[in-house]
């Protein structure tokens, strides 16, 4: 498959064989056969159609090797005109094949950007884009677009043909590691997905997934490209979510809802959560702000998300610039068990290439609050699930998505926190307090990457970076933002700094690093010495 990315190679080709317009390159095409993804011109009309496709004006060739000397002039006279100017040329009909399942408009709706062209130039792009659109859809096997000339009464005009061959296998399987930069948390997950059930483009998956912070989560989800005219895909999923915050915190997390994506583009998504939740504590042992949350609750929120990611890579990024905002309002149904709060987070990254051994400065900051809304809304304490935790077993450069991660600092290893219950005996528990996170959250880093002086090694793009980070959480609600200071907010902020070897593989970033903690304080988890932590893209 020609890689549809790259700019049209548009150099006359010096083979004698008729010429196909792919749209990444030009490619030599035998007479039964070609790229299966590409986008080819071919002139059929035996009558000498001069149109945007006209060629000199001579008798039909008698033979094959007279054909292909006509068609490489009308080939070279073309490719001159577009190297001159715009060529002038409007799609007459687009002319869908090997669809046997999947319905016409579901295609058609990914062509739309074919009826605005009006030159040739355009019409290359335009086939480009609709080529990866539709196999973006992932329902088929193989997608091939030709450009043929329009009617002989119509000069100036293009027919589009698309031939796609739906795919043989339609159940498919995978397993792999992600990152949930809004949990602070990598996991291992397997799914399995099932495609173009109906013939609309839907697909079907189930996914069982396993994370290094001791949660898992069963779901089932359907994706729909297109649904009752809207011009945005529809996503919907069902789960069963439990998390066990006990060595931390005391609660375990058990939730079972369901997700709607109710609008996604390159940049926006808008999606609708409903679920209803339970926190409990198996051991007996949660502190009093711990126990004033236990219990059921209902969780009904609309999120909004805007992103922006211009850096060349997220597991090495040395080029570049990212912007994450997130904005969620809870309390959208009106039960008293349901949570009322408006939370915000936004992440900020720029990279600056040095020059000398592939090295770039990465530069982040991060930040976020929580508070809760309605009456007596100042006084009243923010859910637990929904506040800031700083820290975890995620490198800081790749978990772009709020304040979540610092070097050094465990999971949940930092912010505000509280003794836990003394058990029936008189003595402490020897964990000591609950970690109970922030309403206000903030975090910056500085990475500087660069190659090492080994070939092997950057043959297997293993590299060293120096880093330094800080963050820190803070109590807002219950009447709490009355004592804020920005100075002492300022002064109390966490710190470490460190060197370490980067290892990336297709699965994970994987860093062996040395860190120093500058700044910390006495119930803080955290510590000077060698850590390994493993982040996936």
């Amino acid at each position: 498959m020609s890689n549809p990315d790259s700019v049209p190679d548009l150099t006359p080709p010096d083979s004698e064989r008729q010429k196909p317009f792919d749209t990444s390159e030009i490619d030599e095409e035998e007479d039964n056969g070609g790229d299966e993804n590409d986008v080819e011109d071919d002139d059929e009309d035996e009558g000498g159609n001069d149109g945007v496709f006209r060629g000199p004006n001579r008798p039909k060739p008698q033979s094959r090797e007279a054909r292909f000397r006509s068609e490489k002039l009308k080939m070279e006279s073309l490719l001159q005109r577009m190297k001159t100017g715009p060529v002038s040329v409007r799609v007459h009909d687009v002319i869908i094949k090997g669809n046997t399942k999947t319905k016409d408009h579901i295609i058609e709706a990914e062509t739309e950007v074919l009826n605005n062209v009006g030159s040739m130039q355009e019409l290359l792009k335009a086939s480009q884009i609709v080529n990866l659109r539709l196999q973006a859809l992932e329902i088929f096997d193989s997608v091939k677009i030709t450009l043929d000339s329009g009617p002989p009464e119509l000069p100036g005009t293009a027919n589009v043909i698309i031939e796609v061959v739906e795919t043989a296998n339609p159940l498919s399987g995978q397993i792999g590691a992600f990152t949930k930069a809004e949990a602070g948390s990598s996991t291992v997950e397997g799914s399995l997905k099932y495609k173009n059930l109906f013939g609309y483009g839907d697909l079907w998956d189930g996914s069982l997934a396993y994370g290094y912070d001791h949660s898992t989560e069963l779901s089932a989800g359907l994706y729909l490209p297109r649904f009752e005219g809207l011009v945005t895909p529809v996503t919907a999923r069902a789960y069963l979510l439990s998390q066990d915050w006990l060595k931390f915190t005391s609660y375990k997390e058990r939730s079972m809802g369901l997700s709607l994506g109710l609008f996604s583009s390159e940049h926006h998504d808008v999606a609708y959560n409903i679920a209803w939740r339970t926190l409990t504590d198996p051991s007996q042992v949660a502190s009093r702000s711990v126990r004033r949350q236990l219990g059921h609750n209902l969780l009904s929120s609309l999120k909004y998300t805007f992103k922006v990611d211009r850096r060349n890579s997220t597991m090495r990024p040395t080029r570049g610039y990212a912007f994450f905002s997130t904005t969620q309002l809870g309390g959208l149904v009106p039960n008293n068990r349901s949570l009322r709060f408006l939370r915000q987070e936004f992440d900020i990254r720029y990279v600056v290439p040095l020059g000398f051994y592939r090295a770039a400065l990465n530069f982040g900051v991060s930040g976020g609050v929580v508070f809760p809304w309605g009456n007596g809304f100042s006084s009243k304490p923010s859910s637990l699930p929904e506040r800031f935790f700083l820290g975890g077993n995620i490198s800081p450069v790749c978990a772009l998505g709020g304040p979540t991660a610092l070097w050094g600092f465990k999971t949940r290893g930092l912010g505000p926190t509280e003794p836990r219950r003394q058990v029936n005996d008189g003595t402490a528990d020897p964990s000591g307090v609950d970690y109970l996170g922030g309403d206000l959250a903030f975090t910056a880093l500085a990475d500087l990457s660069f190659d090492l002086p080994f070939r092997w090694f950057r043959e297997k793009g293993i590299h060293a970076h120096v880093f330094a980070c800080a963050g820190n959480v803070a109590k807002l609600t219950e009447n709490e933002y009355r004592n804020f200071s920005v100075q002492k907010f300022v002064e109390s902020l966490r710190s470490s700094v460190g060197v370490g070897l980067v290892v990336p593989t297709s699965f994970f970033r994987m860093e062996l690093n040395y860190c120093y903690i500058v700044k910390k304080f006495d119930h803080d988890r955290a510590k000077t010495g060698v850590r390994l932590t493993f982040s996936a893209s």
